[in-house]
């Protein structure tokens, strides 16, 4: 099933274009007009800039000629080597392209049917959650009759120059795209979740083998469809654009549009001795300026590899802007890396397929404390737990988990850009049966923390074990307004919900069943020396914790007579003089054993340690040993918010 679009400004696409078509006129955009306002909000023109259609510019105007190519795009006057980068990634993917030009033929110029032409285009971008359908019409700026902006290398190809109009739309004036992002770009086209890889990394530039290891997963994440970007960060604003002595531009943006192991027969030239070298294809997005190093345009180099590699790398050694270089040069050359994932969440798939959670959520402010959703970062001990809280479960014994934290880009009055928030958020391992959100830190294990940086989107992969988990992003600072997506990737479902309740509800049973007077949180650390009765060796132990009419039970610890158990459970208790039985079971395939409890009474507030395990014979009875030790803690509050 389609995901819904929603129209910016409410203008609807096809009603617009059928409007334009009765009356015969051609469709001029109220909603950005050709004017100063839609090119600058800070300063004014200094040459003459006029409005024009294809029409005007060329003779037989077309969205495409000849198909969509990376070397369609190149960058006009306007700073934005970062989305002309995006650009070419995303002309490599044919279904990455047609879903950011909808129905593309349907919008193509038609000689046969030229009443069909009305002036009026649309794009789609993933903003949020959600697509957006950008309606423009087609004038577009340029000086003497040419394009000023990004343009194709064919004089009647227009759909990068509409492309970026529609997305100068989107951000509020061309203006608002001097400077950005590749992988924000990216993510606007495709819905990826973008990774950033810093190649200054020593591990990266001079450790083969984890310059190997990035290779292989940048491989695999290239051929399963996503794309990657990179750049050079320029050590001040002076050195922007400066040149390196190898040809490479500093603070420029660049498209990798290949990754490949290119054989070179029996040669050894990389990597020990092996035939394949590994390569990589850059484009530089103002279609000129390529690399001086190993195996560029006019090296040497290529005289080591065949003819049939080269037509196989479709290699075309003119100053078109793209080259080859290899991955090891790649690393020491550039500083950071884009890597764009598109997240496969289907079934019907022979890679590897992810199971997604999503929420859309807000950080506010509040009067009522408990109500305030922008506590800010860990730091803030006081209010940190105000901030929205979400849930997942790990089911297998780890998992690797991919969370993409992303706000909502702060635009000003639809016409210029706004400075970001620090972002980042932490996760929580914690008690098993949690049900409720998280007041305060008791026993609770910080599992994972991502960075907090002013960037929109934040990414982080861990590993985690088995257990239950609660996400909780942030914002640096404490009252902070803004909204956010939050994406949850694992291998397998994992319950992802929002906790929106601090504690039980009140409900109309309450009055008959009673409400709870005490929340407890048992922690289960350790079991010693216990052992089956008739068995020489260990026993597969597990645990159970029973409160009223809850139950909650651990995993199995295997032919063992000591076990770290480290289970958290957390309970809402109705009648305080009902105790907690923690009890010991050996496991078996016909029956489980009991092997002994320890009762955890109404208590004081005070943790309990070292409680002793007492076994029981089979009339029910105390043993007249006790074998076993279990070591569990206790904190209680007759305060539901407490925990």
């Amino acid at each position: 099933m389609a995901p819904p679009v929603r129209n910016l400004k409410n203008q609807n696409f096809w009603q617009l274009k059928n409007e334009c078509m009765k009356t015969g006129a051609l469709y001029e955009d109220p909603e950005f007009p050709a004017s100063e306002e839609s090119l600058f909000y800070s300063k004014s023109p200094t040459e003459q800039i006029e409005w024009k259609r294809p029409g005007e510019l060329c003779d037989d105007p077309h969205l495409f000629v000849d198909g969509v190519s990376q070397h369609d795009l190149h960058q006009g006057k306007l700073g934005n080597c970062w989305f002309v980068a995006a650009c070419s990634c995303l002309a490599l993917r044919q279904t990455l392209w047609n879903k950011v030009i909808p129905q593309w033929k349907r919008q193509e110029w038609d000689p046969k049917e030229p009443h069909r032409y009305a002036g009026i285009f649309h794009f789609k971008f993933w903003c949020l959650g959600e697509w957006v359908d950008v309606v423009i019409d087609d004038r577009l700026p340029s000086i003497d009759g040419s394009l000023i902006y990004c343009h194709s290398n064919v004089k009647n190809e227009f759909w990068s120059a509409l492309l970026e109009k529609a997305y100068a739309k989107l951000a509020g004036s061309y203006e608002a795209l001097d400077g950005g992002s590749s992988a924000d770009a990216i993510v606007d086209f495709t819905g990826a979740v973008a990774e950033s890889v810093d190649l200054t990394d020593d591990n990266y530039r001079v450790n083969i083998i984890e310059q190997t290891k990035l290779f292989e997963e940048l491989l695999k994440v290239y051929r399963r469809g996503g794309l990657i970007c990179c750049h050079i960060k320029a050590p001040s604003f002076r050195d922007t654009e400066k040149v390196t002595p190898l040809g490479l531009v500093k603070g420029h943006a660049y498209a990798v549009t290949e990754i490949k192991k290119v054989s070179l027969g029996e040669k050894t030239l990389c990597f020990g001795k092996t035939s394949k070298l590994f390569m990589v294809r850059m484009r530089n997005p103002w279609g000129n300026r390529e690399w001086r190093g190993a195996w560029s345009d006019e090296s040497e180099e290529w005289k080591k590899v065949s003819e049939y590699e080269k037509r196989q790398l479709g290699l075309d050694l003119q100053n078109d802007g793209e080259f080859w270089m290899t991955f090891e040069d790649w690393c020491k050359n550039f500083t950071h890396a884009d890597v764009c994932r598109i997240i496969n969440t289907s079934i019907l798939s022979r890679h590897k397929t992810w199971e997604k959670g999503e929420a859309r959520g807000k950080w506010t402010k509040s009067e009522e404390v408990l109500l305030n959703r922008s506590g800010g970062c860990f730091n803030y001990k006081s209010t940190f737990f105000q901030n929205p809280q979400y849930m997942f479960e790990i089911k297998k014994e780890e998992d690797e988990v991919l969370v993409s934290l992303q706000q909502q880009d702060q635009w000003i009055n639809k016409s210029r850009k706004g400075d970001r928030f620090i972002i980042g958020f932490e996760i929580l391992k914690v008690e098993q049966n949690r049900q409720y959100r998280i007041h305060k830190m008791h026993g609770q294990e910080r599992a994972a923390s991502s960075p907090y940086m002013n960037l929109r989107s934040i990414v982080l992969r861990k590993t985690l074990k088995k257990g239950r988990y609660v996400i909780i992003p942030t914002t640096f600072h404490p009252g902070t307004i803004c909204d956010f997506i939050l994406r949850l990737f694992t291998d397998v479902t994992s319950e992802f919900r929002e906790l929106l309740l601090d504690k039980p509800s009140v409900t109309c049973w309450s009055i008959l069943w009673g409400y709870p007077q005490r929340v407890t949180q048992v922690w289960i650390q350790k079991v010693e020396g216990v052992q089956q009765e008739g068995r020489t060796q260990g026993t597969d132990l597990y645990i159970t914790v029973k409160c009223e009419s809850e139950r909650v039970k651990s995993e199995v610890h295997k032919n063992t007579t000591n076990a770290v158990f480290d289970m958290k459970a957390i309970f809402y208790r109705k009648r305080l003089n009902v105790p907690i039985a923690v009890q010991v079971w050996g496991s078996s395939i016909l029956c489980d054993q009991f092997l002994g409890q320890v009762l955890l009474a109404a208590s004081p507030n005070d943790p309990k340690e070292e409680q002793i395990l007492q076994l029981h014979n089979k009339d029910g009875q105390a043993a007249e040993e006790m074998p076993g030790r279990i070591t569990v803690k206790i904190v209680s509050s007759d305060d539901l918010h407490d925990l």
